[in-house]
């Protein structure tokens, strides 16, 4: 017989916290593979708008889910990432003009971009081969993403679903007491007499 305090209403409430807890963390980890086979497979990315350039469609603090092309597939009116040279940080505008290359190559161009907030075109060109379009953005976003990836974050999160795994499959004390309770009894065979 098992006592009321391993299976009564506190230690099922626990159990349902265990449980809800690990489903959520199951949920997250399938997101987390999901995006990355996305990212691998579909060339997709996330960008965090820092400023307010393409304000009002893509407010400052939004994400933009993108996705590589080449820019032979581009067309005015599109929101395009391309490099900036000598700066590490690309830029996100919507195309106004496209030229062919200087180099009269077929897959190349040259964009003019223009950020929907800002009086007038870009102050340079961008030749491109390959860009990357924004596919959809959200606004908000961006600084839950920026958040989330601060490694002191990514950190407290790793150790938090250790511990709830660990949890989860650690021993309750269960098994063994109702071992000691009902012990097993050997089995027996049937003997017949002809």
């Amino acid at each position: 017989m098992t006592s009321g305090a391993t299976t009564g209403p506190g230690r099922r409430w626990v159990s349902g916290i265990r449980e809800v807890l690990l489903t959520a963390a199951a949920g997250l980890g399938l997101i987390s593979v999901l995006a990355v086979t996305a990212a691998l497979f579909l060339h997709v990315s996330l960008i965090v708008f820092k400023t307010g350039s393409m304000t009002p469609a893509i407010p400052a603090g939004s994400v933009a889910l993108v996705r590589e092309v080449p820019a032979s597939d581009l067309a005015i009116g599109d929101v395009v990432t391309v490099s900036r040279a000598g700066v590490s940080l690309p830029v996100t505008h919507r195309i106004v003009q496209i030229d062919p290359a200087a180099d009269g190559s077929a897959a190349g161009r040259v964009l003019t971009l223009r950020g929907d907030a800002n009086p007038g075109p870009d102050p340079v060109t961008y030749p491109v081969t390959t860009v990357r379009r924004v596919i959809a953005s959200a606004p908000e976003l961006g600084h839950v993403v920026q958040f989330l990836a601060k490694p002191w974050v990514l950190g407290a999160m790793t150790i938090f679903i250790t511990a709830l795994v660990t949890w989860t499959f650690w021993p309750t004390g269960n098994a063994s007491r109702r071992r000691r309770e009902d012990p097993v009894e050997p089995p027996t065979e049937a003997i017949s007499r002809s």
